[in-house]
């Protein structure tokens, strides 16, 4: 039986810390606690897929090392599957240092390269919907050359990728400052026009600020759901699959957007970019406190 989604991308080990101040050149700087977490955008975002109830798989490279293996059992402590998830001897897994600012929440992030997956190792018959991240995409985009099948492509598009090809995308989703600087225009509704000339659907993040979502060539502003961040780290990938979640349930897009809003701001209540992400269960009790959204229903 296939499953809802495969993300193919990079996975990472993060270690994370928080500090009252970004240090400068020859500085030092307390951090506390330190906390060592799963991360990466494709990796990250079938985290999310699996805890709202999306049957999901994750196809990506890590090494032979204690990192690799840890990436490994991560996802499947959360119900990901892992068969597409290649382990090479001649790689080193990716691992990143993470900043995180006690005052805003806000993040610097170093990370080490990653390695895309071989095309071939790329499943394009194994699930409904294909979500890729900048580690992905070429290898996703190769694969699918030898015939897309029924699977329907998703983009992360908050990391610049070279060559972005929109056609037959079903999903492309980065944020304003990138989908800006892909598709430059007079506004961000002439740049989310122009993406939406290759992409079937159209998605902006903005952060605090919500996200814009095109419909029907209206540009809809999705309001922010508001919390005390401890962290926005991950908060892009989590809102990624949680669009995807909303998209296989059967939502229109702008309520999966709005429900991702509300997903994504809930994982800002910890450090990492996983531990917060809300299940199925959580996530409708917290949307039940709410008042509804009448203007969800123009878009249904």
């Amino acid at each position: 039986m296939a499953l809802d989604v495969i993300c193919v991308g990079v996975v990472t080990v993060d270690t994370i810390t928080t500090i009252e101040r970004m240090p400068a050149e020859d500085d030092r700087v307390l951090g506390d606690p330190f906390v060592v977490a799963g991360g990466g955008p494709a990796a990250t975002a079938a985290v999310a897929l699996a805890r709202l109830g999306a049957s999901v798989g994750f196809c990506g490279v890590v090494g032979d090392d204690d990192a690799g293996k840890l990436s490994r059992r991560l996802l499947e402590d959360e119900g990901v599957d892992t068969r597409w998830l290649r382990t090479r001897p001649d790689v080193r897994t990716p691992q990143s240092m993470i900043m995180v600012s006690r005052a805003s929440g806000s993040r610097s992030i170093v990370t080490s390269p990653s390695v895309s997956p071989d095309p071939g190792s790329v499943p394009t018959r194994s699930s409904r919907w294909l979500h890729v991240d900048q580690t992905g995409y070429d290898s996703v985009r190769a694969a699918l050359r030898g015939g897309p099948g029924e699977v329907s492509l998703s983009i992360d598009g908050g990391n610049p990728i070279p060559r972005l090809d929109l056609q037959g995308v079903d999903l492309y989703s980065p944020t304003v400052g990138s989908l800006r600087a892909a598709f430059p225009a007079e506004d961000v509704a002439g740049s989310l026009r122009a993406a939406a000339a290759g992409a079937r659907r159209v998605v902006a993040t903005a952060g605090g600020e919500g996200c814009e979502v095109l419909v029907d060539d209206r540009v809809v502003h999705v309001p922010p759901v508001t919390v005390d961040p401890v962290s926005t780290m991950g908060a892009g990938d989590v809102f990624h699959g949680a669009l995807l979640a909303g998209l296989v349930e059967g939502r229109s897009l702008v309520e999966a957007a709005w429900r991702a809003n509300v997903v994504a701001a809930l994982s800002c209540r910890a450090l990492d970019g996983r531990s917060g992400i809300p299940d199925a269960a959580e996530t409708k009790k917290y949307l039940s406190t709410m008042r509804p959204a009448p203007w969800i229903d123009e878009y249904a």
